[in-house]
């Protein structure tokens, strides 16, 4: 028998994701945002699981063009754009779509001998300050773009650091892009996932749902299960010892947590190695058997301790959720210092994926 941790992973669930964003954004199209390995959910998971999506976005040229090379004839657009002459030629080739975010690409396109036009999304800095160029030159990109014969279709684009923030929101990135938008007649993409569920106002042409697809909340204090969304990845395994304390004893690294009177604590095959966050403390909450229980003491590599003080029936082979459907990953992220985006992306490739 294997190592019982596993990460399960529910087609079914990223489907249902995407459907309820639809209905959110009904006017508008929908990118399925895949990068960084489908959130670590498996590129070509998503992409089997939504195959009827308007569109996918990533930032990882070559995952694009073997995402392509698989069959997939809807748009691609690589959110970061490309980063050679090279990869503009092979944008061109493989019918890629590219955010243009600085004077580089600019040039590439203006001096380059593509087999096609490229489509292309111009970024605008609307105050993340991040990628895009300053808002104020729209015109002047767009116009430069619009003289190139190396260039198809021409959209805007832009990104808001703050739309999962009730009192900061997005009016004044927003008025800055309409500003900049003004009469030059372009489609636009501008909502992520907090800005598709409180703004119905910047859905316009397409929408970019990267963390709701697969349900988890991209809001710090409202649940995934408030908006609608299923978790798409579980991850699992079994207690693999058990031990009895005494008042006194302590357990794991560093002796960073002692029992106050007589306990038992379970040992689960799940360690940071496996992608379970080291720096998650006492408390962080497991699911043993179906039941909440607590993480004892320090994270070690392959293993971390449970306490099974309330749950006696609990016994080697018992299974855990980590997190998944019965345990939100977000519970585990905030209880960790961190958010659920990243422990999707941590998962180590040594854990096994079964698709559901």
């Amino acid at each position: 028998m294997s190592r019982p941790i596993q990460v399960l992973i529910d087609s079914a669930a990223i489907a249902h994701n995407y459907r309820r964003i639809k209905a959110l954004a009904p006017n508008a199209k929908v990118y399925a945002v895949a990068k960084a390995n489908g959130y670590g959910h498996g590129l070509e998971r998503v992409a089997a699981a939504v195959p009827d999506a308007d569109g996918f976005a990533l930032v990882e040229f070559n995952w694009a063009v073997a995402l392509r090379e698989t069959g997939v004839t809807q748009p691609i657009l690589l959110l970061e754009g490309v980063f050679s002459a090279d990869e503009m030629a092979g944008a061109s080739r493989h019918a890629l779509t590219v955010a243009v975010h600085e004077e580089r690409a600019l040039v590439w396109l203006e001096t380059l001998t593509l087999p096609r036009p490229v489509d292309i999304y111009v970024k605008l800095n609307t105050g993340m300050n991040r990628l895009g160029f300053a808002a104020e030159a729209a015109g002047a990109v767009v116009a430069r773009l619009k003289a190139c014969p190396n260039v198809g279709s021409i959209t805007l684009m832009t990104h808001f650091a703050t739309a999962d923030d009730p009192e900061r929101g997005i009016a004044k990135p927003l008025a800055r892009f309409d500003t900049a938008a003004a009469g030059l007649g372009l489609p636009m993409t501008l909502a992520n996932s907090a800005a598709i569920f409180d703004f119905p106002e910047v859905h316009r042409d397409w929408v970019r749902p990267g963390i709701a697809l697969y349900g988890a909340t991209p809001f710090a204090h409202r649940s995934a299960a408030s908006l609608g969304l299923v978790a798409a990845m579980s991850l699992q395994s079994e207690i693999i010892g058990v031990q009895t304390l005494q008042a006194g004893d302590a357990v794991g690294y560093a002796a960073a947590f002692t029992a106050s009177g007589p306990m038992r604590i379970g040992v689960i095959a799940c360690g940071y190695a496996d992608g379970y966050p080291r720096h998650a403390p006492t408390g962080t909450p497991v699911l043993v058997g179906g039941v909440r229980t607590r993480l004892l003491g320090r994270v070690s590599m392959d293993m971390l301790a449970v306490d099974l003080s309330d749950l006696p029936q609990a016994q080697i082979g018992t299974p855990v959720e980590l997190w998944g459907k019965n345990l939100p990953i977000d519970e585990v992220a905030n209880a960790a210092g961190t958010i659920g985006y990243e422990l999707m992306c941590a998962v180590a490739l040594r854990v096994p994926v079964r698709t559901l």
